[in-house]
C-alpha cells in the first residue's frame, strides 16, 4: 500500500483529532498502519457499535484499559452521542483520541457537540502525486482519478461503480439523508456534468426534474458526506467588480467521470480541460490541509469576464492543459495583477518550458507539484 502524506503523529503529542475523509480514501488503513501505540474501535463492526450505541459509558472503561494509547473510534459519525463522551474524557481525563468520519452530515444533524475546540480537524483525501511517486500516471488520474481501490485495480470503471452504489447506499439511502433516491440520481448527474462552472440552481433544477430549493440542499449533502467542495469567489478586487456566484468540484475525477459519463477522449477535449483543472486544484486543495496551511482557497471571475482559476493565499494560478502556452493563457493573470493584491501568479500546464513573462511563472504542473510537496511553493 502506500505511505500517506498526512502526519497525525505530531497532531496527537497536542491534541485529539477528528479525521474527516471520504469512503476509500484509507482512513481505515492509516490507522492501522502509520499511527503508533492506538487501540481502535471500529464502529463498522457490529459487537462494537452495539455495544457503544447502547452504553457511551462505556467508553471510559475502554479508555481505563489502555491508558498508554490513543483510542481511535473508526466512523464516528455511526453514533455520534459518543462526542459528548469523548469529550467529557478529554477534559476529566486527559484521554487523546483519534476520531474517523465519513460525513458530518449526522454530527451536525444531530447537534452534537463536536468538541468545541478539544480536537483539532484533519482530512484525508485520495492519493496524490508526491505518494503515488513513480506510479504517477496522469492519464490514469484523469479518466480513473486516485482511489487506492481503484488506482491499482484491473477493472478500475467496476470498482468506480461499486463505489458510487456503496456511497449511495451507506451514506445516503442507510442514513435516511435523502428519501427520493432516483431524483437524487439524477442531480448527481447533473452536479458532474456542470462541475467547475458557476453553479446555477434553476438550470440544475430543470435538468434533475427538481425545485431549486432541493438542489440546494443536494449540493450541501454532497459537501457534507465529503464527496464535493464549493469553491467561493474571491471579491476583493476593486478595479473590476467581481462575480459572487460559487463553482463546485468533486473530490475525485474518477468519481465524476462515471456520474457524469464523459470520460474525456482526447486531450484537445473540454472535458479532458476540466479534468486537468480539477485535478490540480484537488491536489492544491489537500497540500493546504495536509500542510495545515491557513490560506484563503478562491476562484475569481470579473463581471467583464476575465477569470483566474485559484486564488491560493497569496498566489493567483491559471491552469491550463495546453503543452505550449502563449500569450492568451495569460490574460486572466494580467487582469488580476493590475489589481495589486496578490504577490506571486503561476500558470501551471503542460508546457515543459518554464519561464517567466510579465513576472507571471510559466510552470510545468509536474514541477509545480514537486516544489509545492516539498514546501518550496
Amino acid at each position: 500500500m502506500f505511505t500517506r502524506n498526512l502526519d497525525l503523529s505530531t497532531l496527537l503529542k497536542k491534541k485529539s483529532v477528528l479525521l474527516l475523509g471520504p469512503r476509500g480514501t484509507g482512513k481505515s488503513y492509516y490507522l492501522r498502519h502509520q499511527v503508533e501505540k492506538i487501540h481502535i474501535i471500529n464502529l463498522l463492526k457490529s459487537s462494537d457499535y452495539l455495544s457503544l450505541s447502547q452504553d457511551p459509558s462505556k467508553l471510559e472503561g475502554i479508555l481505563d484499559a489502555h491508558p498508554k494509547q490513543i483510542i481511535a473510534i473508526d466512523e464516528i459519525q455511526k453514533v455520534p452521542a459518543l462526542l459528548d463522551e469523548v469529550h467529557r474524557l478529554i477534559e476529566e481525563k486527559n484521554g487523546r483520541f483519534l476520531l474517523t468520519g465519513s460525513s458530518a452530515r449526522k454530527l451536525k444533524a444531530e447537534s452534537v457537540n463536536l468538541l468545541a475546540g478539544r480536537a483539532w480537524l484533519a482530512r484525508m483525501f485520495p492519493l496524490n502525486f508526491h505518494e503515488l511517486g513513480n506510479e504517477w500516471n496522469l492519464d490514469k488520474a484523469i479518466h480513473f482519478g486516485t482511489l487506492p481501490v481503484v488506482y491499482r485495480s484491473e477493472d478500475p470503471i467496476e470498482d468506480l461503480d461499486s463505489y458510487i452504489q456503496t456511497y449511495i447506499e451507506a451514506e445516503i439511502k442507510s442514513e435516511g439523508i435523502i428519501r427520493k433516491i432516483p431524483s437524487f440520481s439524477r442531480f448527481l448527474k447533473t452536479a458532474a456534468l456542470s462541475q467547475g462552472e458557476l453553479i446555477n440552481y434553476q438550470n440544475a433544477s430543470s435538468d434533475a426534474g427538481v425545485p431549486a430549493s432541493t438542489i440546494k440542499e443536494h449540493y450541501q449533502v454532497l459537501e457534507d458526506t465529503l464527496i464535493g467542495y464549493t469553491l467561493l469567489p474571491w471579491l476583493e478586487s476593486k478595479k473590476r467588480k467581481a462575480i459572487s456566484t460559487a463553482k463546485f468540484y468533486f473530490f475525485d475525477n474518477g468519481v465524476v467521470n462515471l456520474l457524469s459519463n464523459s470520460f474525456p477522449e482526447s486531450e484537445d477535449s473540454p472535458v479532458w480541460g476540466n479534468r486537468f483543472e480539477t485535478l490540480i486544484i484537488n491536489e492544491i486543495r489537500c497540500a493546504q490541509f495536509y500542510q495545515r496551511r491557513k490560506w484563503n482557497f478562491n476562484y475569481w471571475r470579473s463581471t467583464s469576464q476575465f477569470e483566474v482559476d485559484l486564488i491560493w493565499g497569496d498566489f493567483g494560478i491559471e491552469i491550463k492543459s495546453s503543452r505550449k502556452v502563449t500569450g492568451k493563457h495569460l490574460v486572466g493573470l494580467r487582469a488580476l495583477q493590475e489589481e495589486k493584491k496578490l504577490k506571486k501568479f503561476f500558470l501551471i500546464s503542460r508546457d515543459p518550458v518554464e519561464r517567466v513573462e510579465d513576472n507571471i511563472l510559466l510552470i510545468h504542473y509536474k514541477e509545480f507539484l514537486k516544489r509545492m510537496w516539498v514546501g518550496s511553493i
